[in-house]
């Protein structure tokens, strides 16, 4: 994706939120994996347990979007959020983007929490990325000029093949998928202007 190290430098200074997500994504997934850290105690604490939340163990709504179950979930997760992520936090600023990600990803685990039952585990940032999904198309309903229609093409047939695969991929997270771009398409259509 990079050619020259200045390529990915550049986009780190560009897009930090994205990076920093990113970032998280690789190093908690690296805490999970290696044995030089406590493995379970990241998966045992961060992933969401709908029992546990209900018990107050509240941080569980926000820490598992940060958390994945595998090589191949971290990876997929981590290149949308690369292939999706810049264009929107351009567009909103940093600090926007990020509460566009962190209150999708927490729709969708309040959602789990009261959809799926007690012993229910989720782990994955799929909610928040469906979230960002969900702000883009709710720029395209409502604000029709900010992206072109080539643009707007690409994003809801993404959407469309990314919300058929979370019916057909096993081990997912519908709740927190649909929830996620419920509450991205939300928070778009409130920030229309």
């Amino acid at each position: 994706m990079f050619t020259r190290t200045e390529s990915f430098r550049e986009f780190i200074r560009f897009y930090p939120i994205v990076s920093i997500i990113v970032g998280i994504h690789i190093a908690l997934y690296l805490f999970t994996i290696l044995p030089i850290f406590p493995n379970l105690w990241f998966i045992e604490n961060f992933s969401g347990v709908n029992l546990y939340i209900i018990n107050g163990e509240y941080w569980r709504l926000i820490t598992p979007i940060f958390m994945h179950s595998g090589f191949s979930h971290v990876l997929f997760n981590s290149f949308s959020l690369i292939l999706f992520g810049p264009g929107l936090e351009r567009m909103l600023g940093g600090s926007r983007f990020l509460l566009v990600y962190l209150v999708s990803g927490l729709i969708a685990n309040i959602a789990t929490l009261f959809i799926e039952p007690l012993t229910y585990t989720h782990v994955g940032s799929s909610g928040a990325i469906f979230g960002l999904f969900g702000y883009y198309i709710a720029i395209i309903v409502f604000r029709k000029n900010i992206l072109s229609k080539q643009n707007s093409q690409i994003i809801i047939t993404l959407a469309v093949i990314s919300l058929v695969m979370t019916f057909v991929e096993p081990n997912i997270n519908i709740t927190a998928h649909i929830f996620g771009l419920l509450g991205g398409f939300l928070l778009g259509a409130l920030s229309k202007k």
